[in-house]
């Protein structure tokens, strides 16, 4: 594993020196400071490329922004389209296919024995580490590496205002009750926050994961939070918001002047003509509140940090799981909106009150009894420029926001990279800063090489060694990316689509017929990936 580079490796020096030059401490004496750098990685789940203020969206998420301001953004840092095998590669820095595709069968045998966590490696290489929010093992994020937890055992049906009955709450191993006011991303900040504030007192550098939930379905926001947008999406519709945001990431540098919107879904009808303006309107406002609630809740680490003077010294990342999504699960009805009679009056939560599945003019959504998602046409937005949404293999579903904040590194801020990454490379990068060394036997397991490469260097203005190749199978599609050149074919069996993503990052063109020989070879280095890693899909 690579080492930090010329920044940590000076620190260190100057610690070594430091200890020689200074007496040796009395009996009792606290020990020497850990001045390795401090870890802050928070996660959103299906929020849309194009949904925070600095990838060109309306949505005011300022803290984040401030990130975007102070350090870097990627152009084109990938996940694997859906929440749970998006965190088994995050989290293992390996395809998700060679750790159960799910991501949700660490204590599996076959599985565990393959892996370690980014938890458990920062915790044996003396963090502290702490984690709030989706954890899809089947086992506690405390036996895989976190020293504290808070969060559901997440399930498909969620609530933000009760327990569900299949994800009861733990703080640590214990099982709490929710308070009455209890608002589930806000608790999410809380405890990440109550955790931050531990850990800076703390002389070991520390490893915080934030893993919301939101803006996830089911829509539910404060009020507060959702009336604040109201208006402005009555106002704007879905196409004025598409196209602001694409003026605005041309204007900015996100994306190449040259690069077309990606063309619209069949099925989304202009908002000029749509008969459910306020209903329409209410879904993306809902949506937009449970953005606001992360961006609050990264405003309050931001805050702590400056105030324990820990700014410098801690690498702080952004990013989302998975592209924007239109469904919430549930089968839509032949009216286009409402959910099938056997949804109705559903009763999964803890306290025994039924809910209102689905969304339609007279069932808005928002309250704690209802259970929604904004549809296509907001994901579409969303997702500006891009082609596709989650669980699909074009950019749309595989591609996420990624902002990164590390002062001691990233000298420079408002600064954008067209270096491809994933989440994979997490472990990698982690352990680069972190000085620490991938194992090879691990509390009995023997973990599969990482598949990741460190993103140190980019952080340092630097040219990294690129993958090799990149491969996905996601639940519509097959996909490998070589260079520019991505192919993409249906996951159940069709033809391979060709696209150059330098010219035609929203995926527009399809370059197939032109390029043969090219597509043939991609192809096969697919089938040679899909061998190695398996075909648990």
């Amino acid at each position: 594993m690579k080492r930090n580079g010329e920044y940590l490796m000076n620190k260190y020096l100057l610690v070594v020196l430091s200890m020689i030059a200074t007496p040796l401490l009395a009996v009792g004496a606290e020990k020497e400071t850990d001045s390795r750098p401090n870890i802050i990685l928070v996660m959103a789940d299906d929020l849309g490329w194009s949904d925070i203020g600095c990838y060109g969206g309306e949505i005011e998420t300022p803290h984040i922004d401030s990130l975007a301001r102070d350090g870097l953004r990627f152009t084109q840092f990938y996940n694997n389209a859906v929440c749970g095998p998006t965190r088994a590669s995050l989290l293992t820095g390996l395809y998700c296919q060679q750790v159960g595709h799910r991501g949700d069968r660490w204590n599996e045998p076959k599985d565990f024995n393959k892996c370690v966590t980014l938890g458990e490696v920062l915790q044996q290489t003396g963090y502290n580490t702490a984690m709030v929010g989706k954890w899809q093992g089947r086992d506690s994020a405390l036996d895989r590496g976190f020293d504290r937890f808070f969060g559901p055992m997440c399930q498909a049906k969620i609530s933000y205002f009760h327990e569900v009955k299949s994800n009861p709450y733990f703080v640590d191993r214990e099982r709490v009750e929710l308070p009455d006011d209890f608002y589930l991303t806000d608790a999410l900040n809380d405890y990440a926050l109550d955790f931050l504030k531990t850990s800076v007192t703390k002389s070991k550098p520390f490893f915080l994961y934030v893993a919301h939930i939101a803006p996830h379905w089911p829509l539910h926001a404060r009020e507060a939070d959702v009336a604040h947008y109201r208006e402005e999406y009555q106002n704007l519709g879905w196409d004025e918001v598409r196209r602001r945001r694409f003026e605005s990431q041309r204007k900015s540098g996100l994306i190449p002047t040259e690069w077309e919107l990606a063309s619209r879904p069949s099925g989304i009808r202009d908002w000029e003509v749509d008969k459910f303006k306020s209903w329409q309107a209410e879904r993306m406002a809902v949506y937009a509140a449970q953005v606001t609630a992360i961006d609050r809740g990264v405003g309050q680490l931001l805050q702590t940090l400056k105030e324990a003077g820990e700014v410098e010294n801690t690498l702080v990342m952004f990013l989302s799981d998975n592209g924007a999504a239109p469904d919430g699960g549930l089968t839509p009805n032949k009216s286009g909106f409402g959910f099938s009679p056997s949804n109705k009056n559903a009763t999964w939560r803890k306290d025994g009150e039924a809910i209102r599945p689905g969304s339609g003019p007279d069932n808005l959504p928002g309250p704690h009894d209802t259970f929604a998602a904004y549809g296509l046409a907001w994901a579409n937005a969303s997702n500006t420029p891009i082609r596709g949404t989650k669980m699909e293999g074009y950019e749309g579903g595989i591609c996420t926001p990624l902002v990164v904040r590390w002062p001691a590194v990233i000298h420079d801020g408002d600064q954008l990279t067209r270096q491809p990454g994933h989440v994979i490379d997490f472990m990698a990068t982690f352990l680069d800063v972190a000085n620490a060394d991938y194992p090879t036997e691990f509390n009995g397991r023997r973990p599969l090489p990482v598949e990741g490469k460190s993103l140190l260097p980019i952080f340092q203005g630097q040219q990294r060694e690129e993958h090799e190749q990149l491969c996905w199978m996601v639940p519509r599609h097959h996909v490998i990316r070589v260079g520019n050149w991505k192919a993409v074919r249906p996951s159940k069996g069709g033809t391979w689509q060709l696209f150059n993503l330098a010219a035609d990052g929203t995926e527009t063109t399809d370059l197939s017929t032109r390029e043969p020989k090219r597509l043939e070879q991609l192809a096969s280095q697919f089938e040679a990936w899909r061998k190695r890693v398996g075909t648990d899909e």
